[in-house]
């Protein structure tokens, strides 16, 4: 999730392959702006640079625009034609040879009529390719990333089982998670007759980006539907992100699976003064490189910061 802070996931990535450390993840998922990244980060380093485009050169015009209609505030066609140029019959190639060697790609919606998310097999629609998987792709990534009443959600057509057709209203999928590690039942011990064994991810370890920020965030709300929305969402993603890292970490250390986060903190201070600005969202990028050069991006907090300063001047001192 994270909208435009989605910089610091892009920064993030190509920070991690200028250190050299950068896994090839077995599973990659994404939701809401992370559905926009997970195709390009599931093809590998290659695609840096259209991720650094992306989250760089892009400005909110490049997004929406007001006057969406009756089901949003906002019309996100310029979204969708950049998911065009950007998803390619290539790239669309590129993610089902990855499928074929046995590796994932995952994207998070939540479909409305059900109030359920919905995980789309991104690998399977790009291996069916053809006009078909690459429409259903491009409509998959947009819908992850349609902000309920501010981008108008996607209707995608499906098939019952009686063989008729209808349309399914998808939007983002951070309204019902916001990021994926696996289904919820699984997360909470709920499934019947499960053991700690029967839930462990079959992977050495889990790595969680997360283009928001858990710290306190004042800013004076000003007195327009837009102002009120939009600090009533940021409140809701703040609450509703803590609780998701508490439920996977206590999920980790119950299944004995190494988990890392990575969020934006105290150590970027900048603050956006509007939506998709770019200033902003460069900064935020060239922190989330040097983060991942530095290999400092996950799992930090001022607490095991001074901790490692400390051992380091233990180690320096004669």
């Amino acid at each position: 999730g994270g909208g435009e802070n989605g910089a610091f996931a892009a920064g993030l990535l190509k920070g991690w392959t200028q250190a050299g450390t950068r896994p090839e993840f077995g599973v990659v998922t994404g939701v809401s702006t992370g559905a926009l990244i997970a195709p390009f980060a599931f093809v590998g380093a290659s695609q840096d640079g259209a991720l650094e485009k992306a989250y760089t050169d892009t400005s909110a015009a490049d997004v929406f625009e007001f006057g969406g209609g009756q089901e949003s505030l906002t019309d996100t066609w310029p979204l969708k034609r950049g998911i065009e140029r950007s998803v390619t019959p290539a790239l669309l190639a590129a993610v089902a040879a990855e499928h074929r060697k046995g590796r994932r790609l995952l994207v998070v919606t939540t479909e409305l009529d059900s109030l359920r998310p919905t995980l789309w097999d991104m690998g399977a629609i790009a291996t069916a390719g053809g006009p078909a998987g690459l429409k259903l792709f491009r409509e998959v990534m947009l819908a992850s990333a349609a902000i309920p009443g501010i981008f108008p959600p996607v209707m995608i057509d499906s098939a019952g089982r009686d063989g008729k057709r209808f349309q399914e209203m998808h939007a983002d999928g951070g309204a019902t998670a916001p990021f994926f590690v696996a289904p919820g039942r699984s997360l909470l011990g709920q499934v019947e007759g499960a053991s700690p064994a029967d839930d462990k991810l079959p992977a050495p370890e889990v790595y969680v980006v997360v283009n928001t920020s858990q710290a306190p965030d004042f800013q004076v709300a000003q007195r327009s539907m837009l102002s009120i929305l939009g600090r009533s969402l940021s409140a809701m993603i703040k609450a509703q992100t803590a609780g998701a890292i508490a439920v996977t970490k206590a999920f980790a250390a119950r299944t004995g699976t190494p988990i890392h986060v990575a969020t934006i903190d105290q150590r970027f201070g900048q603050v956006s003064q509007a939506p998709f600005e770019q200033g902003y969202m460069r900064a935020l990028f060239a922190h989330g490189e040097r983060l991942g050069r530095a290999g400092t991006a996950f799992d930090w907090s001022p607490d095991t910061m001074a901790t490692s300063s400390t051992r380091r001047s233990a180690s320096n001192a004669p």
